[in-house]
């Protein structure tokens, strides 16, 4: 399982993200199988922390509420546990495991997440922190890989919650692995401490899985 890395470059994060449009939070249900989505997409403004989801399957790019997306995990991410104790996390060797990649895969969604609209100075050392805090439906492991060496960042399965910093105008992609075929709910959150008052402010968003047998 050996992955390459992929980023964007800050111009065309940035030129991306100046298409980008935000539908309401009573939109009806959207259902994305395969493309480019940050599922947190994290924005400071007005003195508003939020965490939406950023589509880039549309074109332009649509933010979208959490609650109003409905995520698939295809049958095609469906793979098994390397024998490799490096990989213990994901299950037993050789039992089943869905992945969406780190790696960018036409037929998948390609999972991340950004902090590109959270503006420099904002954030005590200008750093938040995001948390796994509740996930139902089986357990998910999301974690990075490189040079076949995966480094956790979020694992459901031996306790929650799990945090880990964010760094303000970071742009990151992860492999996601679920353990079981069915419909997940999973809940991060999102915090930080002002720069300007030392006031630590926080935001809570719920995202719906569905991985298909």
């Amino acid at each position: 399982m050996r992955l390459k890395t992929r980023s964007l470059t800050a111009a065309a994060v940035a030129a991306a993200l100046s298409l980008v449009t935000a539908l309401p939070a009573g939109a009806a249900t959207t259902v994305l199988t395969a493309g480019h989505v940050d599922v947190l997409d994290v924005d400071y403004a007005s003195g508003d922390l939020t965490v939406q989801l950023l589509d880039g399957t549309a074109s332009p790019s649509v933010r979208r509420a959490p609650s109003t997306v409905e995520l698939d995990v295809l049958a095609a991410a469906k793979t098994t546990v390397p024998d490799n104790s490096a990989y213990s996390f994901l299950g037993a060797p050789g039992s089943t495991v869905w992945i969406l990649p780190q790696t960018q895969n036409a037929n998948l969604l390609w999972a991340g997440w950004n902090s590109t609209d959270v503006p420099t100075g904002t954030f005590q050392g200008n750093t938040l922190t995001t948390s796994l805090i509740s996930v139902s439906g089986g357990n998910l492991s999301v974690y990075t890989q490189s040079l076949g060496t995966p480094t956790v960042l979020f694992n459901s399965g031996d306790g929650l919650p799990d945090a880990k910093p964010l760094a303000a105008g970071a742009h990151t992609h992860a492999n996601w692995a679920f353990s079981a075929a069915g419909t997940y709910t999973v809940t991060f959150r999102v915090s930080g401490t002002l720069a300007a008052t030392g006031a630590t402010i926080s935001t809570d968003a719920t995202y719906t899985f569905k991985v298909l047998p």
